[in-house]
């Protein structure tokens, strides 16, 4: 009697087999994905990642690009990155790196002026100059900010400290001046209070990955850098001027001397709240007012021992107006 047979499985193990023997043709024929973009490790420059390069393309997210003494860590898609640092000489050398929600990079310089050699003399009164530049960006709500935990510059105390800052971020939201203009600027700020997180800038005054929160400390910023502000910002919902997402704020302690209590004694000091009050008015969206332009408060240099920087020029109030 013969024995029953089992299941033929035959026509299904044929099929596996020329399945899989497709696959394989198709694998073997498929050519290599390469990366759409080839970029060496460590910093970059804006020209290894020109305008027009894509985040979705090159994974840079995070990575620091550099420009003419300045770095930035390349934001998340829909967001801009800005630096802006206060200089010894007056020389200015800022500049700002957006990526838009596509992933697409662009990039905004700020003009290089040369050093500063006497010619505040013959720039007009703070009060007869109605310069001003503004960074493309505001704070539609209200400013707020930590003080840090470390040294302060002059050798103050974190209460003085504190005072200071709090006084230059008041001389932009009032828009203090001298020149009988009414406030009719709508910024606000609060100080909230001391932490232990540090101001996002690195000690080679690059702008690094930001943490949610805005920090004002002192530390090493190079040689060149008095203050530096690094500002992210977003589009603003209903267009217009970009909204402030963080400003940190670091003065360099570590190659310049400041006071906050300027005398014929003084030398080579630089009065702590004209620094801040330049540094607050980037915060709230101001540039740099450019060469020729040196008795504002928003020259790219407070000089040593002044303290005019401590109330607004006409340009500065100007300014303010445009964007509050």
């Amino acid at each position: 009697m013969a024995g029953r047979r089992g299941p033929d499985h035959s026509g299904r193990a044929i099929t596996a087999f020329l399945l899989a023997a497709t696959l394989a043709a198709v694998c073997v024929g498929q050519a290599p994905r390469t990366p759409a973009c080839s970029l060496a490790r460590g910093e970059l420059t804006v020209e290894d990642l020109p305008a027009g390069s894509s985040v979705r393309d090159c994974p840079v997210v995070g990575r620091v690009v550099t420009h003419d003494g300045a770095g930035l860590a390349v934001p998340e898609p829909g967001t801009t990155v800005s630096v802006d640092s206060l200089t010894a000489d007056g020389s200015a050398h800022g500049f700002t790196l957006t990526v838009a929600a596509d992933g697409t990079v662009s990039y905004a310089y700020e003009a290089h002026t040369e050093a500063v050699r006497g010619s505040r003399a013959d720039a007009p009164a703070p009060c007869a100059d109605s310069a001003y530049a503004t960074a493309g960006r505001k704070a539609y709500g209200t400013y707020e900010w930590f003080l840090g935990d470390g040294h302060w510059p002059g050798g103050i105390s974190r209460a003085g400290a504190r005072r200071a800052f709090e006084e230059a971020v008041a001389t932009i939201t009032a828009s203090r001046n001298d020149c009988g203009l009414d406030d009719r600027v709508a910024a606000k700020a609060r100080y909230l209070s001391t932490t232990s997180s540090k101001a996002d800038i690195d000690r080679e005054t690059r702008c690094m990955r930001p943490d949610g929160l805005s920090v004002w400390d002192a530390g090493d910023l190079g040689g060149d850098a008095v203050a530096t502000t690094c500002s992210w910002s977003r589009p603003a919902p209903g267009g217009g001027p970009e909204e402030l997402l963080e400003a940190d704020v670091r003065f360099n302690t570590h190659d310049h001397a400041f006071t906050d209590d300027p005398s014929g004694a003084c030398t080579a000091a630089y009065d702590l709240r004209s620094v801040a009050t330049h540094e607050a008015g980037h915060v709230f969206g101001l540039a740099h007012s450019g060469a020729g332009h040196e008795n504002l408060t928003m020259f790219a240099s407070s000089f040593a021992c002044s303290t005019s920087a401590r109330t607004l020029g006409k340009g500065d109030v100007l300014g303010l107006r445009t964007l509050y």
